[in-house]
């Protein structure tokens, strides 16, 4: 069963509510969905499943509001069906014979259709293919991070306030990697924007040359690919990739003799075991000291630490970079 909030702009605060006492992360976790859906359910572009905003009222220990009503899974298929055939009446005056029409389609695809070149059907449109390099491993950071990979798509999640120019950023490095059009996916009512990128033939180069996996990344418990480890300079990149998107630099204040004292660490999240111990590594054999804590993060304690990072790893995003040296 699906919630319908009845006002508009309902469904959002609700959910809103959610994510104040739990983080967009935790909620896809506790509800084995990916981010993007409960971003979607934020965005009230679907239904909420019932079951599942009961379990995150539990955890957050707010109640349904009492005006909500419950739908079908599938509540929108009759509505979208009579207003499809509405359309088609209005058009051409008929709505025909739906398998007449099927099995004619049929026909002509064994008789020639399946033989002649369909650029959107059976072609797959070309992309450039880099060999390895740094910049290729920093790319696959970045999609470690905040990325995803879908069976057409390849897309990178940005803050729209916070992260537009480090956006700008990774946009030129894919074009030059690939030679590929970048979309932009953005709603005005969101905090956040995807950069899409549509092409088959650069999930399949993602997929068999670099390493990287398709769906859930926490699922798949995911980790930087070998041939990234192998190289000190890849590692670097890859490394530096990551900490830009799913890395965040925070003030750490304690008094001492009521004197207050204020120092920048550093923290990597992640909920795949495999790369927290992957980014531990290389921190380590760069020289850093890095420490895991709260069983998610990789942490840089020390103003030294903090310091030899920011020269021997760096970042290309300017929000990392305003926090630390403000």
């Amino acid at each position: 069963m699906r919630v319908f909030f009845p006002k508009k702009g309902q469904q959002n605060k609700f959910v809103n509510k959610i994510l104040s006492k739990i983080s967009v992360k935790e909620t896809a976790k506790l509800c084995d969905l990916s981010e993007r859906t409960i971003r979607d359910w934020r965005r009230e572009k679907f239904l909420p499943d019932f079951k599942l905003l009961k379990l995150l009222c539990r955890k957050t220990h707010l109640r349904l509001p009492s005006n909500i009503k419950l739908k079908d899974r599938y509540w929108y298929v009759e509505k979208g069906a009579s207003k499809g055939g509405k359309a088609v009446w209005e058009k051409y005056g008929g709505i025909g014979d739906p398998e007449y029409r099927k099995k004619k389609w049929y026909e002509w695809w064994e008789r020639e259709g399946k033989y002649k070149q369909h650029p959107i059907i059976n072609v797959s449109l070309p992309i450039k293919k880099p060999r390895k390099s740094k910049d290729l491993a920093e790319f696959v950071g970045i999609v470690l991070g905040d990325g995803g990979i879908t069976q057409y798509q390849t897309r990178i999640s940005f803050h729209s306030i916070d992260e537009k120019k480090y956006s700008k950023f990774v946009a030129d490095l894919i074009k030059g990697l690939f030679a590929v059009p970048i979309g932009i996916h953005y709603d005005k009512n969101d905090l956040e924007f995807d950069l899409v990128i549509s092409r088959s033939e650069l999930v399949r180069f993602c997929t068999e040359k670099l390493e990287l996996k398709q769906g859930n990344k926490i699922k798949r418990q995911i980790d930087i690919p070998e041939w990234i480890k192998r190289n000190r300079g890849y590692a670097i990149a890859c490394l530096r990739g990551l900490i830009d998107t799913d890395g965040c630099i925070f003030t750490h204040c304690y008094k001492v003799n009521g004197k207050l004292y204020s120092y920048k660490k550093l923290a990597f999240t992640s909920y795949s075991k495999p790369l927290r111990q992957s980014v531990f590594n290389i921190l380590k054999e760069n020289g850093l000291n890095p420490r895991f804590a709260q069983r998610k993060d990789v942490r840089l304690d020390s103003i030294e630490d903090m310091r030899k990072y920011f020269r021997v790893i760096g970042s290309h995003n300017p929000k990392l970079l305003k926090r630390y040296f403000k």
